[in-house]
Formats: C-alpha cells, sequence, structure tokens
C-alpha cells in the first residue's frame, strides 16, 4: 500500500543449518539410525559420539532394570541401545549431568510460545527439545543431520542450555 511494514506480521528468523552427524560416522557407525538424542549431545558437549553412545545404553540399561513398566519392556524387549531412541528420563538426567540447564518453555493448554527461530531462543550452546526430536544450536547454528525448523514454525519444548 504505502510500502509501511505490517508490525503485526512476523516473518521467521531462520537459523542457518550446518550438516553434522556428531561424530557418527567416525565412531564407525553406518546408515541412518534414530539416534538423534547422542548426536546433539554430542555437538554441543564436545564428546565423542562412541563415549555418549555407550555412556546412554548404560543408563538405558539400568533404567529398564529399574523400572517395571511399558517402557523397561520395550527397552529390554529392542535391546538397550540408543541408535533408536532413549527415554527423556534417561537422557534429561545425562544431560543435566553435564552442565547443561533446562529451560521450559511450553505449558500445558498454553499452545506454542517459542519456535525453532533465533529470535525466540537464547544465544550460546543448546541442545533444543522438539516433537520427537533433539537437535544441537552452537552459536545460532543448527548442527543436525537435517534441518528440523520447518521454515522456522517448528514449535520448541524447552531446550538445554549450557552453563
Amino acid at each position: 500500500m504505502f510500502g509501511f511494514l505490517n508490525p503485526f506480521s512476523k516473518a521467521p528468523s531462520n537459523f542457518p543449518f550446518q550438516y553434522h552427524d556428531g561424530g557418527r560416522e567416525t565412531a564407525g557407525f553406518k546408515g541412518g539410525a534414530g539416534d538423534c538424542v547422542v548426536r546433539s549431545i554430542a555437538i554441543a558437549a564436545r564428546l565423542p559420539y562412541l563415549q555418549v553412545y555407550e555412556q546412554l545404553r548404560l543408563a538405558n540399561e539400568s533404567y529398564a532394570q529399574l523400572r517395571n513398566d511399558r517402557l523397561s519392556k520395550r527397552l529390554n524387549a529392542k535391546g538397550s541401545s540408543p541408535r533408536n531412541g532413549n527415554h527423556r528420563n534417561v537422557f534429561h538426567d545425562y544431560i543435566l549431568g553435564l552442565g547443561f540447564r533446562w529451560v521450559p518453555t511450553m505449558k500445558i493448554g498454553a499452545g506454542c510460545q517459542v519456535h525453532l527461530r533465533l529470535d525466540e531462543l537464547p544465544s550460546g550452546v543448546l541442545i533444543v527439545r522438539v516433537s520427537k526430536h533433539l537437535t544441537a544450536i552452537v552459536n545460532g547454528v543448527i548442527y543436525d543431520t537435517h534441518d528440523p525448523s520447518r521454515g522456522g514454525n517448528r514449535c520448541v519444548y524447552g531446550y538445554y542450555i549450557k552453563t
């Protein structure tokens, strides 16, 4: 109309994306896997992929032995390998133990408040939890095997920030 920007329209400020497998291939693993937890932790904590993988495998094993529920039965049936995912209780405690702090961004019934956008997340070293996925963000760049941002529209459930 008059060349004014609509103050109510907010174009997403997308994160730059950089392919990174977290060291999976270097560790000798081949093919794809649902190992976003291992990859994102290895990237953000700057730890070897194999070290994170093995520590999470042991944590999964312990968790399955201590609990008697559907998850522990699934872990026992499939094995404790973090190749195909980890329970949030297992990876949550592990990430906190590495010196990260959890910041929830979603409340029940409140809807999505924070999206996977540059202007909605803090700078620094983050492990971001979105639906069925964790991704690493380091100094404003997403490091992952694919861009999980959905064009800046993906809702963030919360994030771990390095303290």
